[in-house]
């Protein structure tokens, strides 16, 4: 049951470590430097919305369900998003703060990460077909069982991929990266 529902609002500068945020639907919302950090946004439903600036590290979002949602400029640090709705999961990350954030097991299927830190993030068992990473730091991010077919690695940097715990079938990247995919065997590569 929905207990409230908001329509195309603009939320700005909310202090949410306070004041929790209503649960309800929130449907083409606009967040604009607001503070969730440490706080409960669980069981709430964000639908076209969009969070600029925003801190969401730490955040608790269990149960709640993100549809078409922009995280723009924000930090999620430590944001298990494991523990939120599959249900229309889907998210976009652009110039954002994702380290030690968690999407075990997470259908991340066409997800664009964009010139972002995922430091220490977890993609176990996740599913990214065709996600793109563009300009993105995976420095000591967690590939393992995940399936990467098609998925773009390209532009990104810092990256560890096991090619035999993974299934990396048509993934793209680049001859700058390729060592990422051999760092295991422990071999030299020479651009010369």
């Amino acid at each position: 049951m929905i207990d409230k529902f908001v329509d195309d609002e603009v939320f700005e500068k909310v202090n949410y470590t306070k004041n929790r945020l209503e649960k309800g639907e929130y449907d083409a919302c606009t967040f604009i430097n607001c503070d969730f950090s440490n706080s409960y946004v669980s069981q709430i439903r964000f639908i076209n919305c969009k969070f600029y600036d925003c801190n969401l590290s730490s955040a608790n979002i269990a149960d709640t369900s993100f549809q078409d949602v922009l995280f723009k400029n924000s930090k999620l640090l430590g944001v298990n998003f494991e523990t939120c709705s599959n249900f229309g999961f889907s998210i976009k990350i652009d110039t954002c703060q994702l380290n030690h954030a968690s999407f075990f097991q997470k259908n991340l299927s066409s997800m664009v990460f964009t010139n972002s830190k995922c430091i220490g993030t977890d993609f176990t068992q996740s599913i990214l077909k065709k996600a793109i990473f563009n300009n993105c730091n995976l420095q000591s991010a967690i590939f393992d069982a995940t399936n990467l077919e098609d998925a773009n690695f390209s532009k990104s940097y810092n990256f560890v991929i096991d090619p035999e715990k993974n299934n990396l079938k048509g993934a793209k990247f680049s001859l700058a990266t390729i060592t990422g995919l051999l760092a295991k065997y422990k071999i030299k590569i020479s651009s010369e």
